[in-house]
């Protein structure tokens, strides 16, 4: 008994301060290997921030499902949708310069010039970081007059992109717990009624979303003491009007 104890204590502290996280490395997007310490991470779920170290590493109490930012000073801010904790390698585009306290006057131009290429103008593409997110392919240029104008644009679509994903997690979630067996259970209902009260009840993202974790056996409860006070005719799906035939 004596040994059980101690080595419970011992086990304590080791179990309480376990944590999940996720590590990776930042590197400059045209340098790819130049990695960028100083860079700041933010989990945007649970608020916790860290930093890259010298050689431009980083570890973030992370869970799946978690947004984590990356942003640097002269560096575009990236988010990253964690599907899983694995090590990533995450590439900052530089951002452009701003032309506008160029002024510009009396300059004369002609078409051998205008029509010239910029010959220190570059396309990129902005990586997957991890392959986490389909990024959409950025072909704007960068560098000379060619300003990269579709970033903002690129953004919404990145941050589109993540909310569906979001989307979709929370609704294989639900699909996994609000089953017909766990209704069953709890209620015992079966048959017609069953799906009924499947489709009444389902939980929406917002509700799960809401309340992590989301406790799915006190909701099925709740649902089912809402569901007896239901009339038979409440209980029972409309059917939609047919629709006429053509005349």
């Amino acid at each position: 008994m004596r040994k059980l104890i101690i080595f419970l204590l011992l086990a304590l502290p080791f179990g309480a301060f376990a944590q999940t996280v996720t590590t990776g490395t930042v590197f400059d997007f045209s340098k790819k290997t130049l990695s960028l310490p100083g860079v700041t991470i933010r989990n945007l779920n649970s608020k916790k921030t860290t930093t890259t170290n010298k050689e431009g590493r980083y570890t973030i109490g992370a869970n799946v499902g978690d947004l984590i930012e990356f942003s640097a000073v002269g560096y575009h801010t990236d988010t990253l949708y964690l599907t899983n904790l694995l090590n990533r390698t995450i590439y900052l585009p530089v951002k452009t310069n701003n032309l506008k306290d160029v002024n510009i006057s009396a300059v004369r131009m002609n078409s051998q010039i205008t029509d010239a290429k910029d010959p220190l103008a570059e396309k990129y593409t902005l990586l997957s970081t991890g392959g986490n997110l389909n990024r959409k392919r950025m072909t704007d240029k960068v560098g000379g007059l060619n300003l990269n104008l579709g970033y903002g644009k690129y953004k919404r679509q990145q941050r589109k992109e993540a909310d569906l994903e979001e989307k979709e997690m929370y609704m294989e979630e639900i699909d996994e717990n609000f089953t017909a067996k766990a209704i069953t259970d709890l209620t015992k209902l079966e048959g017609e009624e069953l799906k009924n009260f499947m489709i009444i009840y389902r939980p929406s993202v917002e509700a799960v979303k809401g309340e992590r974790p989301f406790r799915y056996s006190f909701y099925i409860s709740r649902a089912f003491v809402a569901w007896k006070k239901l009339t038979p005719q409440e209980r029972k799906l409309q059917d939609l009007p047919k629709l006429k035939a053509d005349q």
